[in-house]
């Protein structure tokens, strides 16, 4: 079959790059979900708490995931700006995993514990006041809305099914946990325990 007829037909055309994208998936997709390394928690690492599970729904509702990795790459530049690479066991839990792929933001796979919640509070009300050059939009309003926690048991028994180990203390408590936090509180916590399990730069 000449290369000419290929291109001319569309069907034709289709069937076969339905065809190489199957057996790339196959040989390199595939694999993957039968290697420890990509299905393991890094040890040590622990549930989110039920104000970081909120928090991380307000990072997603936000568009914050539009801006910013949480992926670092292992290149030099990399782990010298950001600290040591992203391993798989960090993201086992995340559903959906946030590793994005554009950069208008820093990286915030470490952000966790870089700065002070009042610095964190501080950039999100209004990053202008702690980087004047920032283009990151003002978030004033997490401040005045507050969490309710009539969802947050329930978030947590389905992440359960998919294989969290949240405990049944964990889930009857998630309620009060988050009841009377406010949005912005949700947010600073989850950024606080991001990358915070794998400190070496290297």
């Amino acid at each position: 079959m000449k290369h000419e007829t290929i291109e001319k037909n569309i069907g034709l055309m289709a069937f076969f790059m339905v065809i190489a994208v199957s057996i790339g998936g196959l040989t390199q997709i595939v694999p993957l979900f039968f290697q420890d390394v990509t299905n393991t928690p890094v040890e040590g690492m622990k549930p989110r708490s039920a104000l970081e599970l909120e928090g991380r729904d307000i990072y997603i509702a936000n568009g914050c995931v539009g801006c910013h990795s949480q992926m670092i790459r292992p290149f030099r530049a990399e782990t010298e700006r950001y600290g040591h690479y992203s391993v798989a066991g960090e993201s086992v839990w995340d559903h959906p995993f946030l590793w994005g792929s554009k950069r208008t933001g820093p990286d915030l796979a470490r952000v966790g514990g870089r700065y002070s919640d009042d610095w964190q509070r501080a950039h999100l009300y209004n990053p202008r006041n702690v980087v004047p050059e920032s283009i990151m939009p003002a978030y004033p309003f997490l401040v005045e809305r507050k969490l309710d926690g009539k969802d947050t048991a329930k978030k947590m028994e389905v992440l359960r099914k998919l294989g969290v180990p949240y405990t049944d203390e964990d889930i009857a408590g998630a309620k009060d946990a988050v009841k009377g936090k406010t949005e912005m509180d949700a947010l600073v916590a989850y950024l606080q325990g991001l990358g915070t399990i794998i400190k070496s730069k290297r």
